[in-house]
């Protein structure tokens, strides 16, 4: 039995400062950090996976309150969304509820023996996040 190929599915954690980044395996079974990046470094790397025909969808973390309200990010998002939107327009984008996804990332990583001089450099939570919501993703969707 061979397994088929499969376009990605891209997670975006985006913050003001660093943009987490992760991606499916190429049979869409694991999720793996890619990085983390600034807006301009975002796109650009984005643009080159879509022009290789390589992504299926984008998830987006949406920030929502313990109670699931809007909170001061999510008008941040719905901003950036859009104009991920336009700069992507033969993508599906989805969004996804990112609650505790960075807390979580840290609490893997600590798990995984990460010592707290790797835990401080910036972006390592931001791309494991990316990989929470990814992870978490690919469960609900079987």
């Amino acid at each position: 039995m061979s397994l088929a190929i499969k376009k990605r599915v891209v997670a975006i954690d985006y913050g003001t400062k660093r943009i987490g980044l992760a991606t499916t395996d190429p049979l869409g079974l694991f999720a793996r950090p890619v990085g983390t990046f600034d807006l301009d470094g975002l796109f650009k790397t984005l643009r080159d996976m879509a022009g290789q025909n390589d992504i299926e969808k984008i998830i987006v973390g949406y920030p929502l309150s313990e109670n699931g309200e809007p909170n001061t990010m999510t008008g941040v998002i719905d901003r950036f969304i859009e104009t991920l939107r336009l700069s992507l327009p033969q993508i599906a984008i989805e969004t996804v509820n990112e609650f505790h996804s960075s807390r979580d990332a840290h609490s893997i990583l600590i798990s995984a023996g990460t010592s707290r001089k790797k835990l401080r450099q910036k972006g390592r939570i931001d791309s494991a996040a990316a990989c929470v919501m990814l992870t978490d993703y690919l469960s609900s969707r079987g």
